[in-house]
């Protein structure tokens, strides 16, 4: 690639210098081309930023997971640009994106989250003098259709939670996800001492360690008390695992790998379709919505800084649409 292009302007300036000239330009254009300590100073100065960047998100009080999703996405765009990403401008990273899409086979929605990272990335590098703007200025949202995942029904509640029945900490589990709403990095988060169940109440720190007061049910309090009566152990988690034990002889508190997988077993075992935590919070939002509750409050319920992102959780029943138009609009 670097001969044919030292070639090429070889050839136009061929009438305009004498041959030693030519001589002494195609040497300076080789170093300057295929230099390799060139080539790597510019993939080490990308691996810099990238890390400079994550340890500034981190900072900012962003989540492991997402910082980790932040930091696969930025290894990949800059493994595969390879050329500096000082130097890129939108066009590269528009044809970035869209073989991104090709070899990955991602859908828009997916496209449009690389879309927001670079965007992200770009930006911090643009505030810090990095750069002097950022190319993703010019490179808008992906568009892609909004589709509404189904909440789980009350009979899938209902056959969920007899599967669980014996065992007293898993159907407190799925009890207070499903009646607080709560995501599950914030269910392993919390401590005994998170919860009142005189009030029915608990203090969770969600995104960006954003503290607020969330409450469960009469059904979620006795449950609670149950699995709590069970615990020998001194550790403070609220949620431990049934068998590992730490170092100092007290269970270790749950992680949301584990709780992920015990959730997606009784999918298994319930034959029900896409048994996931997050359902449960969007089935708690479902029915708070369609029992009247106002959508401001769903929203800090669930803890969301934008009301459109809790209106993509709620799946409001056709039904009671259909008596509120014949009740308003009729």
């Amino acid at each position: 690639m670097n001969t044919e292009i030292i070639n090429k302007i070889k050839a136009k300036m061929a009438e305009v210098l004498l041959p030693e000239q030519l001589n002494k330009l195609e040497i300076v254009l080789k170093e300057e081309l295929a230099s390799d300590k060139k080539i790597e100073n510019f993939l080490k100065d990308n691996k810099n930023l990238v890390k400079e960047f994550i340890t500034a998100k981190h900072i900012e009080g962003c989540a492991k997971r997402t910082e980790e999703y932040y930091l696969t996405t930025l290894k990949f765009f800059i493994k595969t640009i390879n050329f500096s990403v000082r130097c890129i401008d939108a066009n590269k990273i528009r044809e970035y994106l869209m073989n991104y899409q090709k070899i990955n086979n991602c859908s828009n929605v997916t496209l449009d989250n690389v879309r927001r990272i670079l965007s992200s990335f770009y930006k911090w590098l643009e505030e810090e003098d990095f750069i002097l703007k950022s190319p993703m200025k010019r490179i808008h949202r992906i568009k892609a259709p909004i589709v509404i995942k189904p909440a789980f029904s009350d009979e899938q509640i209902e056959v969920i939670r007899k599967n669980v029945a014996l065992n007293k900490r898993n159907i407190a589990i799925i009890d207070i996800l499903i009646s607080s709403g709560i995501r599950v990095s914030e269910l392993v988060r919390l401590n005994r001492s998170s919860i009142n169940l005189n009030t029915r109440t608990c203090v969770v720190f969600g995104k960006g360690a954003k503290q607020r007061e969330t409450y469960f049910d009469v059904r979620t309090k006795i449950e609670l008390e149950n699995y709590l009566k069970t615990r020998k152990d001194k550790n403070k988690a609220l949620f431990v695992t049934a068998h590992k034990k730490s170092k100092h002889g007290t269970y270790t508190r749950l992680t949301v790998n584990s709780i992920e997988k015990m959730i997606r077993e009784i999918g298994y075992k319930t034959e029900i379709e896409n048994v996931h935590p997050h359902r449960f919070r969007r089935t708690m939002a479902t029915r708070a919505i369609d029992k009247g509750m106002p959508i401001e409050q769903v929203q800090v319920l669930l803890g969301h800084t934008k009301i459109d992102t809790t209106l993509r959780y709620a799946n409001v029943q056709q039904a009671n649409v259909r008596y509120s138009h014949q009740k308003y609009i009729c």
